[in-house]
């Protein structure tokens, strides 16, 4: 029986290939992962909360970015997208093409049924090796709720805050930002 030789790719093979492909793939560990479609619950909060940050950050040196900014986390060799991604002060990016971050202040994820427990395991961990990287958020599809892990100054930990309910409040101290539930959550149907 011949065994099937698997080719692994170099960042740069994936990058080139990527930059040209119409549907995004991650890459980890020389291997691309295909990225699954989103429901219309999961597309209408990532807007939702790109519009509220969006606002928010106007005047400030910050900037929001979707789904479709790659981040790269050098220290482990992954090549991501995120929900949405804020980023404060200069970007700064992987080569002089400018479509993949290396420096997010803020990272947000919204859970899916398929990517939940990579989202708030492993991949959380891979976005702890970041400097820059200081609050992150897992938010729901399924209910009204927000959880907040936001790095600690004296880099022993993480603080956990959790929100819920359409007339909850949470604050992102990181980008000095409010999200009002009821506005991420607007024309979501749960259930």
């Amino acid at each position: 029986m011949d065994a099937q030789q698997t080719h692994y790719l170099t960042a740069t093979e994936y990058l080139e290939i990527e930059r040209h492909a119409e549907s995004r793939s991650e890459y980890l560990d020389g291997e691309m992962f295909s990225m699954a479609g989103n429901s219309r619950n999961h597309n209408l909060i990532c807007t939702n909360l790109s519009r509220e940050l969006s606002l928010q950050v106007k005047q400030r040196p910050c900037e929001v970015y979707a789904s479709d900014q790659r981040i790269h986390i050098p220290s482990v060799g992954l090549y991501t997208y995120p929900d949405i991604v804020v980023v404060c002060g200069e970007p700064e990016f992987d080569d002089d093409q400018l479509d993949t971050l290396l420096n997010p202040t803020l990272i947000i994820e919204v859970l899916s049924p398929s990517t939940e427990a990579y989202d708030r395991g492993k991949k959380f961990e891979h976005y702890r090796t970041i400097p820059s990287f200081v609050e992150y958020l897992v938010v729901s599809q399924t209910a009204p709720l927000i959880e907040r892990y936001l790095r600690q100054d004296d880099g022993g930990g993480w603080l956990f805050t959790a929100v819920a309910g359409l007339e909850s409040r949470i604050e992102l101290p990181t980008i000095r930002c409010e999200l009002a539930l009821g506005e991420v959550y607007e024309k979501v149907k749960f259930g």
